[in-house]
């Protein structure tokens, strides 16, 4: 995990816990930042210390991660670059900030980067079990779950995957476009589709893999089309976005509504017309 890390970075951050490090925050001359136990902390050579003992990360540091995280290939991860991300060995999403390159409305490439957000995945088994409880106990149904970044969908969504896996032994399909969600244990009766856009991914695991339920993270309104394709098939479909509100929520196409609150923990459930339900445990 982070191996991809300069060797003065990979130092400090082998001085803390890494189960509970959420995000590294790495800017070209400016303090090393992370969440750490869900709270903004600094890191120095040493671990935790206050900004002023802070490592500064250099250009040429990130230069050198982005090599690295790529398996010294960059051009075998252009297609990421131009979303922004680049997605290491072990599913740490790395996003990127810099100056992109355009040709007409079309991005090129990411020139000279600036910044780097790390989100680092963790895996916490039984994570998923209020949410198991409360929903899928008695069938199958579709899910999204609603958070604001950061606070815990991808590792309760592949949780929950693993859950159902194992004990409705059904077939998933796993749409990874990030090749984060697949970090992980996702059972022994899921197929995974990584780095394709949903769309793609949708249309062509229906068609190949005949899976009864389909998994996704960080839907976006555009997505929306192939989970309503899903559905119609007569497939459920787990998926999260970042929402806060059941009433922001584009299409209410999924039979329950989850909120999560910092660090993943269940707020709320809401059915499909938007009525709360009672949470277990």
């Amino acid at each position: 995990m982070l191996e991809f890390l300069p060797p003065r970075l990979l130092s400090a951050v082998r001085h803390v816990n890494l189960d509970f490090l959420y995000e590294l925050r790495i800017r070209a001359e400016k303090p090393l930042a992370a969440n750490f136990k869900g709270g903004s902390v600094f890191l120095g050579e040493f671990g935790i210390c206050p900004k002023q003992e802070a490592l500064r990360p250099t250009l040429r540091e990130i230069e050198d991660l982005v090599f690295a995280a790529s398996g010294y290939a960059v051009y075998s991860v252009e297609n990421q670059l131009k979303q922004g991300f680049l997605t290491g060995a072990h599913g740490e999403r790395i996003g990127i900030a810099g100056s992109f390159v355009y040709e007409g409305e079309k991005a090129l490439s990411v020139r000279s980067v600036t910044s780097l957000c790390i989100r680092v995945p963790h895996e916490i088994r039984g994570c998923a079990e209020k949410i198991y409880c409360a929903c899928l106990a008695e069938e199958l149904c579709s899910i999204l779950l609603m958070a604001p970044p950061g606070d815990g969908k991808t590792t309760i969504l592949r949780d929950l995957t693993r859950l159902v896996s194992e004990r409705k032994k059904c077939n998933i399909l796993v749409s990874d476009e990030r090749g984060e969600l697949s970090a992980g244990d996702l059972g022994d009766t899921a197929d995974c589709i990584k780095f394709a856009d949903k769309r793609t991914a949708f249309t062509a695991g229906i068609r190949a893999m005949r899976p009864e339920l389909i998994v996704t993270d960080e839907l976006l309104p555009e997505d929306y089309a192939a989970v309503r394709r899903a559905i119609g098939s007569g497939i459920c479909v787990f998926a999260s976005a970042h929402l806060t509100r059941f009433e922001d929520v584009p299409e209410k196409l999924f039979r329950r509504y989850v909120l999560l609150g910092p660090l993943g923990r269940v707020e709320k459930i809401f059915d499909g017309r938007g009525d709360e339900e009672t949470v277990c445990g």
